[in-house]
């Protein structure tokens, strides 16, 4: 009678002893299995998070840029030009620019390749008596922003005054009585009220807008400035005014630049922070996906050994009880001249037979676990995605070689035993 057909016999006529031993393995695999597969879920899991997080992120640093970049434009110009002997201490008393440079200063910079600035506006700006209203007023010349070669053409910050027509600041229309379309002089020369500008709470209220030639023509400023407005860019350095003066020092090195008002500084600040904010987002939710993994990994650990370690020694147990209760067969056996490598040979051959059995059955187990609590979107179709060919593999090595070493013993106890003794004993 062959090995195999005896191995066979001994299964079906011991069923329960068979059942429990394939039932260990299949649980030994099983966990081995559900955990990997598990494990390889979350990171798939975690892949598809982040890539839908990060376009989120993109998304949503886009709509807040955009958000500041108008706010910014909406409040105004924030970064002055002015001429380098110009005394800021007056300049922050009086709020009038005293000293003046050339007009084609604004076009070398428009021509240049500057990034930092934009929306840069040339302007004239003296405190007057306006002779036929006797009113003090700050007369303001300002003309269309000049377009810079390198950027694509923008929505100005400020309407252009056409030549004949003012603007009013709020206090001065009150305080005279204009409304828009009204007719005056100023210093002689007739012009035609366009616009009267609200309430704004600065010297604006006091303010007269006309054209920058005509105001340069009637304060004897011709082909001169006072100084040149621009809107900075959200630059990434936190001190961006250094390298504003830096950028606009090369191009007009007779220049000092100044930023109006500590809402620039919060403007570029909060748009900074607002991309800063979307990718911290981002970093940390990728953090808190690897934490998750790593507690898994950690638990799986401690888990699939404990559980390894507790089917192993069942099915060794299981070996030493069929030892033990096929003694007197076993003696039999021995008897009639089956060699004591044969019987050895049989409890082996069926610890690996149920081992392979066990592998095959736990490896499906684990893999369906796997792909029911993996919670994997059917769009990656998860049942193709987490099937490894490499674990199936792993599984009919590691089962068989578990079921074998936790045989090893109770099978050489089988081996070793005297027939003799054990036939009178039985």
């Amino acid at each position: 009678m062959s090995l195999f057909h005896l191995v066979i016999q001994e299964m079906q006529h011991r069923k329960m002893n068979f059942l429990l031993g394939l039932l260990s393995v299949v649980v030994a695999v099983a966990c081995l299995v559900a955990a990997l597969t598990l494990l390889q879920a979350d990171e798939i899991q975690t892949e598809l998070i982040l890539e839908k997080k990060s376009v989120e992120v993109k998304q949503a640093g886009a709509q807040l840029e955009d958000a500041m970049r108008k706010i910014t434009k909406g409040l105004g110009f924030n970064i002055l030009i002015l001429p380098a002997d110009e005394d800021l201490s007056e300049f922050h008393l009086t709020g009038i620019v005293e000293k003046t440079m050339p007009e084609d200063n604004v076009t070398k910079l428009a021509e240049s390749t500057i990034v930092t600035v934009n929306h840069l506006l040339p302007m004239v700006a003296k405190k007057v008596t306006w002779p036929e209203k006797e009113c003090e007023i700050i007369l303001t010349g300002t003309r269309g922003e000049v377009p810079q070669l390198e950027r694509a053409l923008k929505k100005p910050l400020q309407q252009l005054v056409p030549e004949g027509k003012m603007v009013l600041g709020y206090q001065i229309q009150k305080k005279l009585g204009l409304k828009t379309g009204d007719e005056v002089k100023l210093m002689g020369k007739p012009f035609k009220v366009s616009q009267n500008y609200p309430e704004r709470g600065n010297s604006d209220d006091s303010t007269v807008w006309i054209n920058l030639k005509e105001a340069q023509e009637l304060l004897g400023m011709q082909n001169l400035v006072n100084a040149i407005l621009a809107l900075e860019c959200n630059c990434a350095t936190e001190d961006r005014v250094a390298e504003i003066r830096k950028d606009v020092g090369e191009i007009l090195p007779g220049t000092q630049i100044i930023e109006r008002g500590p809402p620039a500084l919060a403007r570029a600040e909060a748009r900074n922070k607002a991309h800063a904010t979307a990718v911290a987002s981002l970093e940390q939710e990728k953090a808190n996906r690897i934490q998750l993994i790593e507690r898994h990994a950690d638990f799986a650990a401690v888990l699939v050994p404990l559980v390894v370690l507790g089917c192993g020694a069942w099915i060794g147990f299981l070996s030493l009880e069929n030892v033990r209760r096929r003694a007197t067969e076993i003696g039999i056996l021995r008897a009639i001249g089956l060699r004591s490598s044969q019987v050895f040979g049989i409890f082996i051959f069926k610890a690996v037979l149920i081992g392979l059995i066990g592998a095959l059955l736990g490896y499906f187990l684990g893999y369906g676990i796997g792909v029911i609590w993996g919670k994997l979107p059917e769009s990656i179709q998860p049942r193709e995605v987490l099937f490894s060919g490499r674990w199936l593999l792993l599984s009919l090595v590691f089962a068989p070689l578990l079921a074998g070493f936790a045989s090893w013993i109770p099978a050489l106890m089988a081996a070793r035993q005297d027939p003799a003794t054990i036939l009178q004993e039985g």
